[in-house]
This record gives C-alpha cells, structure tokens and sequence, in this order.
C-alpha cells in the first residue's frame, strides 16, 4: 500500500469482491439514483484563516453524490487525492492536492500518481475534476534526489494529452508550476477554470518571492523588529494582489464563485461536452502499470 502496488486495500475475500464490483461500476456509465450533501457546506469547507489546513477528502465528499467516493491509491502518494465519484450519477476522476501533507506540495510520487490516474481516467473516457490547493511542487535537494523534474513533468506531459473533458476548481492556493500540473498542464486548456473566494494566485510560495526578490532590502535594514515589519508589509501586499477576486477581474480564471454552486457549474461543464464517441476497440493501448 505505502508504495502505490495496492489500489485499495481490503480485509477479506468478500470485501473484495464488494470493493471490485463498485470500482467496475465507474466504467460502466451513469446511475439513475443519487443523492448529494448540502451545497452550502463548502462554503465553510476550506477556513477563513488561511494558516489553517483542512481536510480535502471531506470537502470531496460533501461535493460528490452521497457515498461515490472510491479513493485509489490512499496510501501512496501522500500529496495528492486520487479517486473515482459521480456527480448527478455521472462518473468522473477526482485530482486533488492534500493540504495536510507537506501543505500541498507535489513530490515525486504525488506527479506519478495523478498522472497514472489521469491515464486510467482517459482510458475509459472519464471526465477529470482538479481541484487545487498547491505551493507548487516540492523544492530542496531531498527532493532533487528523486528525480523530481521527471517526474512531476510526467503530470505534465499526461494531463496536456488526455482528451476527456477536464474542469479546474482552486479552493485556496494555485501557486507556479505545481498549479499548471493541477489544470492538466495549462490552466486555459480545460473547460473551465473557476476559483473559490479563498483563492491564491502566484508564481510561487509568497513568502518564498519576497525573501529572494527583496533580499538585498531586507537584509539593509539592521534592526530586526523594522525588517520584519517591512517583510510582513510586502507579503501582505503580495497576498491582496494575489486573492481570487482580484484575479478574476483580470480573466486570469473563468469566474471566481460561490462554493456551493461547484455541482452547478461541473453539470453544466458535463452537458455542455459532446458524448464520447462509440469505440470498437481500445483508446489507449495501456495504461502505465505504475
């Protein structure tokens, strides 16, 4: 499980089969009966004050019909969400970034994951949702040590090529190179591309760009409690020029909207699509075993 060989992990022989019969389910096309959470729970899903982490899993779960929600691969991967759920019966693949490790952040096997479940996902012409809250991918030379730029560019690589319909949803951070790979290589190629309220938008970590490109003034200033006063002044600034509403005034994301009505926009995004074409054989030839 801890190394991503297990989709899920099962106690018995019965559980397994129960567990198979729902996973195939998704391949086989909408359901007529479903029912879904309060929309207006995700407007409290993700909190006020943006230091606190949250649980993404709940926020997936109040926003999927009532009990769809099959997590793939919960073990590996730490960083990003994989699983399959339906909206209005509607199968899709969720891909979301688990902000309580490592804050988001996608490491190697996060970027394997999602591009492994992308490729599942496209396979069998299953809708993808991202839903992102990322710093980007993961820096520092523990990380370079697993070939962090091959891997991540791998969600790269298979999120710009899939040919299912795709919708982006931020609800908080969408920062630099890591927000690319949660919108399938490119935040524009999608169907739509909307933010939360508690969107953040940046070339990176906040922090991080006034540490570096403020370095020179800030290490100028000899008295502590003045350099950090001032460090706090810009980050702050950054953060205003930043937030959601600001940015979608600049057509930087399709709209900028009311959580609760999430599910309204993704079946709006679902009927707008064209049905996926009728095959006698296989789209892909194989969906990569890792």
């Amino acid at each position: 499980v801890p190394n991503g060989v297990v989709d899920i992990a099962v106690s018995d022989e019965r559980e397994a089969a129960r567990v198979a019969r729902w996973y195939l389910s998704y391949f086989q096309g909408r359901v007529k009966d479903w029912s879904c959470a309060d929309q207006r729970l995700l407007r409290h899903a993700v909190p006020e004050n943006r230091m606190r982490a949250y649980d993404m899993r709940a926020l997936v779960t109040t926003l999927a019909d009532t009990g769809s929600m099959l997590e793939i691969r919960k073990g590996f991967g730490l960083g990003m969400i994989t699983a399959l759920i339906r909206i209005e019966g509607r199968p899709m693949g969720i891909v979301a970034n688990n902000p309580l490790h490592l804050g988001g952040a996608i490491d190697s096997d996060a970027a394997d994951k999602a591009a492994r479940f992308m490729q599942l996902c496209d396979a069998h012409d299953i809708p993808l949702l991202y839903l992102c809250d990322t710093p980007g991918n993961m820096v520092g030379p523990e990380a370079e040590k697993t070939a962090l730029v091959r891997h991540c560019g791998r969600a790269y690589v298979v999120g710009a090529n899939v040919t299912v319909p795709t919708f982006m949803v931020i609800t908080r951070k969408a920062y630099g190179l890591g927000a690319q790979a949660m919108g399938g290589g490119n935040l524009m190629i999608g169907a739509f591309c909307i933010s939360w309220p508690t969107g953040e938008f940046g070339g990176m970590g906040l922090e991080g760009k006034i540490k570096l490109g403020h370095q020179r003034q800030l290490a100028a200033i000899q008295d502590p409690a003045e350099r950090l006063a001032l460090y706090e002044k810009l980050v702050a600034a950054e953060y205003e020029r930043g937030k959601a509403l600001n940015v979608g005034s600049l057509y930087e994301v399709d709209d900028v909207i009311d959580p609760a009505e999430t599910r309204k926009w993704i079946i709006a995004g679902l009927r707008a699509m064209p049905p996926a074409p009728k095959r006698e054989g296989k789209k892909r030839g194989w969906v990569d075993a890792w």
